[in-house]
């Protein structure tokens, strides 16, 4: 699985360091949301990806969590509470189910109507599949 993540992310042009572990991220899931919530999700799922699969972080460790937390501008007491007290446990089930639900296995996915592609996809793929859908590209002027 690992030498098939690399390869996908060496075409696609993504970080992707040298693991031999994979992490629970379940906590970083739940963080995550909480990110959301302060308006720090992008900047939070972006650290927390190259953390995870560029640097080889442990996403299951509380100390690893907050540090993330930190560097995107988040206050650590906040990070801290959400961790201990689970508070973003439920959302995250309820984001769980619907994924069961859609049939949806893996990260990224992409769903538009009826139809998905599962796992990172290089741009082609992603232009047919909202061209499919009737988006057309942004023209230049």
């Amino acid at each position: 699985m690992v030498a098939h993540l690399q390869v996908t992310a060496t075409e696609l042009g993504l970080p992707f360091g040298s693991r031999n572990k994979t992490y629970n991220s379940r906590l970083a899931q739940e963080l995550g949301l909480w990110a959301e919530d302060q308006g720090k999700g992008w900047d939070f799922h972006i650290t927390a990806f190259q953390g995870y699969f560029a640097d080889g972080l442990n996403l299951a460790k509380k100390t690893v969590l907050l540090d993330l937390a930190r560097q995107v501008g988040l206050p650590e007491d906040g990070a801290e509470k959400v961790i201990t007290d689970r508070s973003y446990k439920e959302k995250v089930d309820q984001d769980w189910a619907d994924s069961r639900f859609k049939g949806i296995t893996a990260v990224p996915t992409f769903v538009m109507g009826q139809h998905k592609l599962i796992g990172a996809q290089n741009y082609d793929a992603l232009t047919e599949l909202v061209t499919l859908y009737g988006v057309r590209p942004k023209t230049t002027q």
